[in-house]
């Protein structure tokens, strides 16, 4: 990265065909390359100015089984300790996966929380997934790492590897808590999944 340069891309929004294909993998070589180096640092500026917790190389039009991934301390400052000891979120510290391979360690009832895509501007809703999760991917040098990931991580690991198999949130979403970011924020932001959903689908038992 150049002092001076901007190195943002765009995000790909909802609708865009390289955000429905699979997304092929990385050689070796590949990973090495001054072009893989180099969109991995674009990448993870484009996160930090979005800002996000992570983003898939389909995000910004490249389909590439290649994602960065960071929780930063101050993007919880202005949380309350009681919703992130809920959602079990912690600081995770930069990292990038590639070619990764995800098993799902189910849990039931699974976590359920609103979810939000930076390709899916505007919208959140709430997604079910597995609490505690085990990946196996290579780093950005192309060295081969384990993940064994909990909470807030783990949702962030399965929301990403989703992108590198063309599937959105909005597939696994409950489709009634479908909501505008300003909607959540003015209705439903404090309240328990129970609730939300007791009043957007009474006539269902939460799935």
């Amino acid at each position: 990265m150049l002092d001076g340069e901007d190195v943002t891309l765009k995000i790909v929004q909802a609708g865009d065909p390289v955000l429905r294909a699979r997304a092929r993998e990385l050689s070796p070589s590949e990973i090495q390359s001054r072009a893989i180096q180099d969109l991995i640092d674009q990448m993870r500026e484009t996160m930090r100015e979005a800002p996000g917790v992570g983003l898939a190389a389909p995000q910004i039009g490249e389909s590439l089984q290649l994602a960065v991934i960071e929780d930063r301390d101050d993007y919880q400052e202005n949380v309350a300790d009681e919703r992130l000891a809920l959602l079990e979120r912690e600081p995770v510290a930069f990292h990038v996966i590639i070619n990764p391979r995800i098993e799902r360690r189910q849990t039931d009832p699974p976590a359920r929380f609103f979810e939000g895509c930076l390709s899916l501007s505007g919208v959140v809703g709430v997604v079910p997934r597995a609490l505690d999760v085990h990946v196996d991917a290579l780093d950005e040098h192309g060295r081969p790492i384990s993940i064994d990931a909990h909470g807030w991580y783990a949702r962030i690991l399965q929301h990403e590897i989703d992108h590198l198999h063309g599937t959105l949130c909005i597939d696994r979403m409950y489709p009634r808590t479908l909501m505008t970011q300003d909607a959540y924020a003015q209705f439903w932001g404090n309240q328990p999944i129970e609730a939300i959903w007791q009043a957007l689908d009474p006539e269902r038992p939460l799935p």
